[in-house]
């Protein structure tokens, strides 16, 4: 968006979700329209007085559409709760924080049924366009949020990612995704997926907006992230299963990534994680998220099955399937984990794999249950390593040949160190990302 005032920006924003040859109305689901103009206004107010409340101040932000608004409902991309009508009572505390930060809130963005899955389709309200190809999928669940940032509708998308659903869009639709510790955002007021893994974060054009966003919405005061040098750093390349099966488009990339992380001096290391298998053999045996998805919709399958997504709602039978003594099994045996990779990970600056192991796949292709379900997979592959363990990370976009769909570069590090792993971040966007 041009450097102009706020008002003028989000007027800008708002024509780019109105226009009928665009995607606004695939990718926005609710507009506020008057009600972002009066904080724009008000923000511009501020701004000729010389007062400031914050990094965030008269900047046009974009919510998912599982996040509390008083007196609305939250459809969670969903026909069944956008029909059956209950409204909130409060904001979801994000919302509060946003809004008390001066930011302005233009739209609730689209998203996959119940946030279940990393592909970004749905049925009920249509599917955005992937910004790069119209044809392909946004990648989910925050599907509309980074259509939202990269069509101009705003500067922000706020998404929350259980198993990459920041993350993934954010590669598939070459932007930055940023997936905090878990625990660093509260979650009450968004709609829940898995009490366990549900966390917070935004989609951007650069990681500065995405530290902008994080540090509002933690509660806590900004500080642009300064660059760390890169030669000296520490990255392990995750051997095995994050690097198996990539497309010819992400082995290009993550490849010639590899070779300038070297060139710049970082510490490339080759790192066979036995810890994967381990987590591999507790998802095969229904995970963690699936059960507690169950937990959240098992009375509103028996009562409306035939009006969920199939695709969601076969994950979802899954997780009603699995025992509860399993569940608490898998959960004893999760926590052990955790602390395994953290100590791993404490000889490391970062993990570093690619975001997906796919780009993109057409509209047209995830129509069939079968390749929706491989698709699905690949996309969610390695990201779901982050929440599983209980890391933060960022997908950064990489650089593509010309015409090449985007694909991008994911690094993790242990939980609570999401300052060092933004000041990395912003060293490889200026250093050679960018």
């Amino acid at each position: 968006m041009a450097q102009s005032s706020c008002r003028d920006r989000l007027e800008e924003a708002l024509a780019r979700i109105a226009d009928p040859n665009g995607e606004g109305v695939r990718a926005c689901l609710s507009v506020y329209a008057q009600a972002a103009r009066d904080a724009a206004d008000a923000a511009d107010a501020r701004a000729a007085r010389g007062v400031s409340l914050g990094p965030l101040d008269g900047v046009v932000v974009s919510i998912k559409d599982l996040f509390d608004v008083a007196g609305e409902v939250t459809r969670a991309g969903s026909k069944i709760l956008a029909e059956e009508g209950a409204q909130a009572s409060a904001d979801a505390v994000i919302v509060r924080r946003l809004r008390a930060a001066g930011a302005v809130i233009v739209a609730k963005t689209n998203m996959t049924e119940f946030a279940f899955s990393g592909i970004g389709a749905n049925p009920h309200f249509g599917t955005p366009g992937n910004p790069r190809d119209r044809k392909r999928v946004p990648g989910g669940s925050s599907a509309g949020a980074p259509v939202s940032v990269a069509d101009g509708m705003c500067d922000i998308a706020i998404g929350t990612d259980t198993g990459g659903s920041v993350r993934v869009p954010a590669a598939l639709c070459g932007l930055v995704g940023f997936k905090p510790s878990r625990q660093r955002i509260p979650t009450t007021g968004a709609f829940p997926l898995s009490k366990t893994l549900d966390s917070i974060g935004p989609i951007a054009r650069g990681v500065a907006d995405c530290a902008k966003a994080d540090a509002v919405m933690a509660g806590e005061e900004f500080v642009p992230p300064e660059p760390v040098a890169l030669a000296g750093l520490r990255f392990g390349i995750a051997e095995g299963l994050p690097l198996d099966r990539l497309d010819a488009t992400v082995t290009a990339a993550f490849a010639a990534a590899v070779a300038r992380l070297e060139a710049a001096g970082v510490r490339v290391s080759r790192e066979r994680l036995t810890l994967l298998d381990e987590m591999v053999a507790i998802n095969s045996r229904g995970g963690v998220l699936a059960p507690e998805a169950c937990v959240v919709h098992r009375d509103r399958l028996k009562r409306r099955a035939a009006d969920i997504d199939p695709n969601v709602r076969a994950r979802i039978e899954r997780g009603c399937a699995v025992a509860p003594a399993d569940y608490a099994e898998m959960m004893r045996e999760r926590t052990a984990l955790l602390r395994a990779m953290d100590a791993r990970l404490g000889e490391l600056d970062a993990l570093v794999m690619p975001t997906t192991a796919i780009v993109a796949p057409t509209i047209a292709e995830v129509a069939d249950s079968n390749i929706f379900a491989a698709c699905n997979a690949a996309v969610l592959r390695n990201t779901t390593i982050g929440n599983f363990f209980d890391l933060c990370a960022i997908s950064l976009p990489l650089p593509a040949a010309a015409g090449a769909l985007p694909a991008g570069l994911m690094l993790a590090v242990r939980n609570g160190h999401d300052s060092h792993l933004l000041r990395i971040a912003v060293a490889l966007e200026k250093s050679f990302l960018a």
